[in-house]
Protein backbone atom coordinates (compact mmCIF):
# COMPACT_ATOMS: atom_id res chain seq x y z
CA UNK A 1 0.00 0.00 0.00
CA UNK A 2 1.56 3.59 -0.48
CA UNK A 3 2.21 6.18 1.83
CA UNK A 4 -0.67 8.08 0.59
CA UNK A 5 -3.57 5.54 0.76
CA UNK A 6 -2.07 4.44 4.18
CA UNK A 7 -2.04 8.03 5.90
CA UNK A 8 -5.19 8.30 4.32
CA UNK A 9 -6.87 5.41 6.09
CA UNK A 10 -5.33 6.49 9.46
CA UNK A 11 -6.30 10.04 9.27
CA UNK A 12 -10.05 8.96 8.29
CA UNK A 13 -10.18 6.52 11.11
CA UNK A 14 -9.02 8.56 13.80
CA UNK A 15 -11.64 10.89 12.47
CA UNK A 16 -14.33 8.94 12.79
CA UNK A 17 -13.19 6.87 16.37
CA UNK A 18 -13.03 10.75 17.81
CA UNK A 19 -16.15 12.06 16.34
CA UNK A 20 -17.95 8.92 17.72
CA UNK A 21 -16.75 9.29 21.03
CA UNK A 22 -17.48 13.16 20.92
CA UNK A 23 -20.70 12.17 19.55
CA UNK A 24 -21.78 9.76 22.67
CA UNK A 25 -20.06 11.76 25.18
CA UNK A 26 -22.08 15.21 24.17
CA UNK A 27 -25.14 13.41 24.16
CA UNK A 28 -24.88 11.52 27.82
CA UNK A 29 -26.73 14.31 29.47
CA UNK A 30 -30.16 15.83 28.27
CA UNK A 31 -29.80 19.49 29.32
CA UNK A 32 -33.46 20.43 30.11
CA UNK A 33 -35.03 21.52 33.17
CA UNK A 34 -38.51 19.70 32.37
CA UNK A 35 -39.91 16.18 33.20
CA UNK A 36 -40.83 13.67 30.68
CA UNK A 37 -39.88 16.26 27.52
CA UNK A 38 -40.78 14.71 24.24
CA UNK A 39 -39.41 14.80 21.14
CA UNK A 40 -42.55 15.31 19.63
CA UNK A 41 -42.55 12.02 17.34
CA UNK A 42 -45.98 9.72 17.93
CA UNK A 43 -45.89 6.42 16.71
CA UNK A 44 -50.06 5.04 17.02
CA UNK A 45 -50.19 7.04 20.41
CA UNK A 46 -47.18 5.94 21.62
CA UNK A 47 -44.82 8.97 22.35
CA UNK A 48 -40.88 9.37 22.36
CA UNK A 49 -39.42 10.35 25.22
CA UNK A 50 -36.04 12.93 25.00
CA UNK A 51 -34.22 10.96 27.32
CA UNK A 52 -30.45 10.10 27.39
CA UNK A 53 -29.76 6.38 26.73
CA UNK A 54 -29.30 3.68 29.40
CA UNK A 55 -26.56 3.92 31.53
CA UNK A 56 -25.92 0.01 30.10
CA UNK A 57 -26.35 1.22 26.59
CA UNK A 58 -23.79 3.62 26.60
CA UNK A 59 -21.29 1.36 28.69
CA UNK A 60 -21.41 -1.03 25.61
CA UNK A 61 -20.71 1.84 23.45
CA UNK A 62 -17.56 2.73 25.18
CA UNK A 63 -16.63 -0.95 25.23
CA UNK A 64 -17.28 -0.83 21.92
CA UNK A 65 -14.39 2.35 21.33
CA UNK A 66 -12.19 0.88 24.02
CA UNK A 67 -11.79 -2.57 21.93
CA UNK A 68 -11.27 -0.71 18.58
CA UNK A 69 -8.57 1.41 19.59
CA UNK A 70 -6.80 -1.82 21.09
CA UNK A 71 -7.81 -4.31 18.38
CA UNK A 72 -5.71 -1.25 16.00
CA UNK A 73 -3.27 -1.31 17.85
CA UNK A 74 -2.61 -5.03 18.48
CA UNK A 75 -3.77 -6.15 14.75
CA UNK A 76 -2.89 -4.56 11.55
CA UNK A 77 -6.31 -1.92 10.13
CA UNK A 78 -4.26 1.40 10.29
CA UNK A 79 -2.68 1.74 7.14
CA UNK A 80 0.72 0.26 7.22
CA UNK A 81 0.87 -0.08 10.57
CA UNK A 82 1.01 -3.82 11.01
CA UNK A 83 0.21 -3.88 14.65
CA UNK A 84 1.99 -5.05 17.76
CA UNK A 85 1.49 -8.54 17.19
CA UNK A 86 2.52 -8.51 13.67
CA UNK A 87 -0.32 -11.03 12.84
CA UNK A 88 -1.51 -11.67 9.07
CA UNK A 89 -3.71 -13.91 7.66
CA UNK A 90 -1.12 -15.08 5.24
CA UNK A 91 0.93 -15.71 8.28
CA UNK A 92 -1.65 -17.67 10.02
CA UNK A 93 -1.70 -19.65 7.28
CA UNK A 94 1.75 -20.56 6.87
CA UNK A 95 1.84 -21.51 10.27
CA UNK A 96 -1.10 -23.74 9.83
CA UNK A 97 0.46 -25.16 6.60
CA UNK A 98 3.44 -25.73 8.47
CA UNK A 99 2.35 -27.67 11.23
CA UNK A 100 0.21 -29.54 8.71
CA UNK A 101 3.47 -30.70 7.16
CA UNK A 102 5.29 -31.51 10.72
CA UNK A 103 2.31 -33.83 11.34
CA UNK A 104 2.26 -35.65 8.12
CA UNK A 105 6.01 -35.94 7.81
CA UNK A 106 6.39 -39.11 8.90
CA UNK A 107 3.45 -40.85 6.80
CA UNK A 108 4.95 -39.15 3.85
CA UNK A 109 8.88 -40.46 4.55
CA UNK A 110 7.02 -44.02 4.94
CA UNK A 111 5.78 -43.33 1.10
CA UNK A 112 8.64 -42.21 -0.27
CA UNK A 113 11.04 -45.58 1.16
CA UNK A 114 9.29 -47.34 -1.48
CA UNK A 115 8.98 -47.09 -5.45
CA UNK A 116 6.71 -45.94 -7.35
CA UNK A 117 4.88 -49.12 -8.64
CA UNK A 118 4.63 -50.23 -5.09
CA UNK A 119 3.36 -47.00 -3.90
CA UNK A 120 0.62 -46.71 -6.41
CA UNK A 121 -0.68 -50.48 -5.03
CA UNK A 122 -1.02 -49.16 -1.19
CA UNK A 123 -4.48 -47.71 -1.10
CA UNK A 124 -3.86 -45.51 2.01
CA UNK A 125 -1.07 -43.48 -0.25
CA UNK A 126 -3.78 -43.40 -3.52
CA UNK A 127 -6.20 -41.73 -1.09
CA UNK A 128 -3.85 -39.10 -0.23
CA UNK A 129 -2.71 -38.83 -4.05
CA UNK A 130 -6.63 -38.49 -5.31
CA UNK A 131 -6.73 -35.47 -3.10
CA UNK A 132 -3.57 -33.98 -4.09
CA UNK A 133 -4.72 -34.59 -7.96
CA UNK A 134 -7.89 -33.16 -7.17
CA UNK A 135 -6.41 -29.91 -5.71
CA UNK A 136 -3.79 -29.48 -8.23
CA UNK A 137 -5.18 -31.63 -11.64
CA UNK A 138 -7.94 -32.13 -11.78
CA UNK A 139 -9.24 -28.37 -13.11
CA UNK A 140 -7.56 -28.94 -16.28
CA UNK A 141 -7.76 -33.25 -16.32
CA UNK A 142 -10.63 -33.31 -14.76
CA UNK A 143 -11.67 -35.54 -12.30
CA UNK A 144 -11.30 -38.51 -13.28
CA UNK A 145 -7.76 -37.91 -15.23
CA UNK A 146 -9.90 -38.35 -18.75
CA UNK A 147 -8.55 -34.93 -19.99
CA UNK A 148 -10.64 -32.50 -22.43
CA UNK A 149 -9.89 -30.78 -25.16
CA UNK A 150 -6.52 -29.63 -25.07
CA UNK A 151 -5.72 -31.12 -22.08
CA UNK A 152 -4.43 -35.50 -22.25
CA UNK A 153 -6.72 -37.94 -20.35
CA UNK A 154 -4.41 -39.90 -17.58
CA UNK A 155 -6.50 -43.07 -17.30
CA UNK A 156 -5.28 -44.44 -21.05
CA UNK A 157 -2.28 -45.95 -21.89
CA UNK A 158 -1.49 -42.96 -24.64
CA UNK A 159 1.76 -40.61 -23.43
CA UNK A 160 2.79 -37.64 -25.04
CA UNK A 161 6.13 -37.23 -22.79
CA UNK A 162 6.09 -40.84 -21.31
CA UNK A 163 4.78 -42.68 -18.96
CA UNK A 164 7.40 -44.62 -16.95
CA UNK A 165 7.22 -43.18 -13.34
CA UNK A 166 10.92 -41.18 -14.26
CA UNK A 167 8.59 -39.47 -16.99
CA UNK A 168 5.93 -38.22 -14.92
CA UNK A 169 7.41 -37.44 -12.11
CA UNK A 170 9.89 -35.08 -14.61
CA UNK A 171 6.11 -33.45 -16.01
CA UNK A 172 4.87 -32.80 -12.65
CA UNK A 173 7.91 -31.40 -11.55
CA UNK A 174 9.22 -28.84 -14.21
CA UNK A 175 5.87 -29.05 -16.56
CA UNK A 176 6.03 -29.44 -19.75
CA UNK A 177 5.81 -26.59 -22.97
CA UNK A 178 4.78 -27.96 -26.54
CA UNK A 179 4.51 -26.22 -29.39
CA UNK A 180 3.56 -27.18 -33.10
CA UNK A 181 3.92 -24.40 -35.62
CA UNK A 182 1.32 -23.10 -38.01
CA UNK A 183 1.87 -24.49 -41.60
CA UNK A 184 -1.48 -23.08 -43.49
CA UNK A 185 0.72 -20.43 -45.54
CA UNK A 186 3.47 -22.38 -46.43
CA UNK A 187 1.21 -25.48 -47.49
CA UNK A 188 -1.52 -23.20 -49.20
CA UNK A 189 -5.03 -24.12 -49.60
CA UNK A 190 -4.44 -27.14 -51.53
CA UNK A 191 -1.42 -28.65 -49.88
CA UNK A 192 -3.31 -27.77 -46.71
CA UNK A 193 -6.72 -29.70 -47.87
CA UNK A 194 -4.15 -33.13 -48.88
CA UNK A 195 -2.32 -32.80 -46.26
CA UNK A 196 -5.45 -32.61 -43.64
CA UNK A 197 -6.68 -35.86 -45.60
CA UNK A 198 -2.31 -37.52 -45.44
CA UNK A 199 -3.14 -37.25 -41.67
CA UNK A 200 -6.75 -38.33 -41.18
CA UNK A 201 -5.82 -41.41 -42.84
CA UNK A 202 -2.61 -42.05 -41.19
CA UNK A 203 -4.85 -43.61 -38.01
CA UNK A 204 -7.20 -45.81 -40.75
CA UNK A 205 -3.51 -47.45 -42.03
CA UNK A 206 -5.07 -46.52 -45.28
CA UNK A 207 -2.10 -43.93 -46.09
CA UNK A 208 -0.51 -44.86 -49.62
CA UNK A 209 2.81 -43.79 -50.20
CA UNK A 210 2.04 -42.27 -53.32
CA UNK A 211 -0.15 -39.43 -51.28
CA UNK A 212 0.42 -36.68 -52.75
CA UNK A 213 1.22 -34.96 -49.35
CA UNK A 214 3.17 -37.91 -48.55
CA UNK A 215 6.40 -36.05 -49.59
CA UNK A 216 5.40 -32.68 -47.61
CA UNK A 217 4.61 -34.97 -44.60
CA UNK A 218 8.40 -36.76 -44.66
CA UNK A 219 9.83 -32.70 -44.86
CA UNK A 220 7.70 -31.04 -42.84
CA UNK A 221 6.12 -33.01 -40.25
CA UNK A 222 8.95 -36.06 -39.87
CA UNK A 223 11.30 -34.68 -37.93
CA UNK A 224 8.72 -34.04 -34.58
CA UNK A 225 6.49 -36.96 -35.51
CA UNK A 226 9.09 -39.62 -36.88
CA UNK A 227 8.93 -40.96 -40.31
CA UNK A 228 5.74 -42.90 -39.61
CA UNK A 229 3.91 -40.59 -37.57
CA UNK A 230 3.81 -42.33 -34.57
CA UNK A 231 5.60 -39.79 -32.61
CA UNK A 232 8.43 -38.52 -30.55
CA UNK A 233 8.11 -38.87 -26.91
CA UNK A 234 11.47 -36.83 -26.55
CA UNK A 235 9.60 -33.86 -27.95
CA UNK A 236 6.20 -34.30 -26.95
CA UNK A 237 5.03 -34.96 -30.49
CA UNK A 238 1.39 -36.60 -30.75
CA UNK A 239 1.44 -40.49 -32.28
CA UNK A 240 -0.69 -39.71 -35.30
CA UNK A 241 -1.25 -43.31 -35.71
CA UNK A 242 -3.45 -43.97 -32.76
CA UNK A 243 -6.76 -42.69 -33.30
CA UNK A 244 -6.29 -40.31 -29.75
CA UNK A 245 -6.50 -36.50 -30.33
CA UNK A 246 -5.36 -33.88 -27.99
CA UNK A 247 -7.47 -31.27 -29.75
CA UNK A 248 -9.92 -33.42 -32.05
CA UNK A 249 -9.81 -35.98 -34.42
CA UNK A 250 -11.77 -34.91 -36.93
CA UNK A 251 -10.71 -33.34 -40.81
CA UNK A 252 -12.12 -29.89 -39.65
CA UNK A 253 -9.97 -29.73 -36.16
CA UNK A 254 -6.83 -31.38 -37.77
CA UNK A 255 -6.94 -29.31 -40.45
CA UNK A 256 -7.19 -26.42 -37.80
CA UNK A 257 -4.10 -27.92 -36.15
CA UNK A 258 -2.12 -28.25 -39.13
CA UNK A 259 -2.60 -24.59 -40.96
CA UNK A 260 -2.45 -22.24 -37.32
CA UNK A 261 -0.45 -24.36 -35.06
CA UNK A 262 -0.73 -25.64 -31.56
CA UNK A 263 0.36 -24.32 -28.13
CA UNK A 264 0.24 -26.11 -25.04
CA UNK A 265 1.65 -26.02 -21.40
CA UNK A 266 1.14 -27.86 -18.33
CA UNK A 267 2.85 -25.66 -15.12
CA UNK A 268 5.67 -26.52 -12.99
CA UNK A 269 4.66 -27.90 -9.53
CA UNK A 270 8.23 -27.69 -8.45
CA UNK A 271 7.65 -24.51 -6.35
CA UNK A 272 3.85 -25.46 -5.76
CA UNK A 273 4.28 -28.93 -4.03
CA UNK A 274 6.52 -30.96 -1.92
CA UNK A 275 8.78 -33.35 -3.40
CA UNK A 276 6.71 -36.13 -0.89
CA UNK A 277 3.93 -35.05 -2.58
CA UNK A 278 4.97 -34.81 -6.00
CA UNK A 279 6.37 -38.49 -5.37
CA UNK A 280 2.80 -39.08 -4.33
CA UNK A 281 1.38 -37.45 -7.46
CA UNK A 282 3.23 -39.55 -9.60
CA UNK A 283 2.54 -42.69 -8.02
CA UNK A 284 -1.04 -41.96 -8.60
CA UNK A 285 -0.92 -40.86 -11.92
CA UNK A 286 1.10 -44.09 -12.77
CA UNK A 287 -1.66 -46.56 -11.41
CA UNK A 288 -4.30 -44.71 -13.31
CA UNK A 289 -3.15 -46.37 -16.60
CA UNK A 290 -1.68 -49.15 -15.02
CA UNK A 291 -3.03 -52.82 -16.59
CA UNK A 292 -1.54 -54.03 -13.58
CA UNK A 293 -3.27 -52.23 -11.05
CA UNK A 294 -6.63 -53.16 -9.74
CA UNK A 295 -6.62 -51.08 -6.86
CA UNK A 296 -9.41 -47.99 -6.62
CA UNK A 297 -9.14 -45.37 -4.17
Amino acid sequence: MSSFWSMWIVVLTTISIVLITWLLFSNRKIKSTKANQTTGHVYDGIEEYDNPLPSWWFKMFVASIVFAIGYLIAYPGMGNFPGLLNWTSVGKWENEVQQAEQATESLYQDFMNKDIPALAQDKKAMRLGKRIFANNCAICHGVNAEGSYGFPNLSDHDWLYGGSPEQIRTSITNGRSGSMPAWGSMLGHDGLAAMTDYVVNLSKATTADDNPAAKQFAMMCSACHGADGSGNQMMGAANLRDNIWLYGGDAGRIKQSIAKGRNGQMPAHHDKLSEEKIYLLTAYVYQLSSAENTNKP
